[in-house]
Formats: structure tokens, sequence, C-alpha cells
């Protein structure tokens, strides 16, 4: 490759970053969505515990854990996008720039295949019959499969915002003017 194509090539990528905003936007207003509703069903239960003429409802404690499921594996690939996902970086300033610049690269690779085997066995467990045919306790009529979903979607996620710091830590290699991997500002 030649020095020219590679700029051409990360100003490619520069004019996709609007989908990756409006994705971290809507995952940001479902779990958000996600959190309201959690804290609604919470407080209807335990208002019905203790007031006589509020009825707990019996489907309660396993919308509250399967929403809180969702929310926190989809918050998750937000932090990636962020940047503010747990990093070991005590021996940072030790290291040369380049060995930090190369090992956040392997980092992130590591975290996207991560992505990956949660999209391949999420997808395998959804369609296993313990999650077709299970039902949650409480709602006879509800499968499993909505409590297991998150596995999956949660690698997609991953693995979309991960491609994005990829691309940085790609980028800050062959464009020596741009700084090392910042978080995205959205």
């Amino acid at each position: 490759m030649s020095d020219v194509k590679i700029p051409a090539f990360f100003t490619t990528l520069e004019k996709i970053k609007p989908l990756y905003d409006w994705t971290y936007k809507v995952l940001m207003f479902v779990c958000k969505i996600l959190l309201i509703g959690d804290i609604l069903i919470t407080c209807w239960s335990v208002a019905g515990r203790y007031i006589p003429f509020i009825t707990d409802p019996h489907w309660s404690e396993e919308i509250v854990l399967t929403l809180m499921v969702y929310m926190t594996v989809l918050s998750a690939s937000l932090a990636i996008r962020r940047g503010a996902h747990i990093r070991m970086t005590a021996f940072d300033r030790y290291l040369p720039p380049k060995v930090v610049k190369v090992l956040d690269l392997v980092a992130d690779l590591a975290v996207m295949l991560l992505g990956v085997y949660l999209v391949i066995y999420g997808i395998r467990f959804c369609n296993s019959p313990l999650s077709l045919r299970g039902k949650y306790a409480s709602l006879p009529g509800m499968s499993k499969v909505w409590q297991y979903l998150p596995v999956p979607v949660a690698g997609v996620s991953m693995i979309i915002f991960e491609l994005e710091q990829v691309f940085q830590h790609l980028e800050a290699f062959w464009r020596p003017d741009q700084p090392g991997k910042e978080a995205a500002k959205v």
C-alpha cells in the first residue's frame, strides 16, 4: 500500500462516523428506557408489598432481572465506544508509546474476538431446546429466548464499536499527525 491510499482509506472511514454516533445514541436511549422500566417495575413491586390496594405483580422479579441483563450488556458496548472499559494501564507510562499502541490494538482485537464468540455461542444458545422450550416461571407464555438474547446482541454491539477502535488504532500508526487513541466524543 502506498502512503497516498492509506489516508484516503481513513478519510472514507471518517464518513461513517455519523453512523457510529447514531448507533451509540440509539443504544444509550435503549439503556435509559430499560433503566426507567427497571425502576418503575421495582417501585410497583415494592409498593404492592406494603400498600394494601396495590397488587404486587408476580412477574416483576424475572422481568426486572431480564431488563437489567439487557442494560448491562448494552452499556458494556457503550463503554467500549467511550474508551471507559476497564484496562490495565499501570505500565503504560514505563513503556515506549509504540508498544502501548500495539498493546491497545491487541487488547481491542481480543475484545472483538470475545464479541464474535458471544455472537456465535449466543445464537446457538438462543436456538437450544432449553431456550426455545423454556418459559418464564411467572409468565408461562413468554419464551426464555428473551432472557438469553442479550448475549448475541451484546456481541454484535461490541464488534461494531471495537471495529471503530481498531480503525482508530491503525490510523494512529499510519498518520503520525493524529494523536493516539482517544475516546469518541458524542
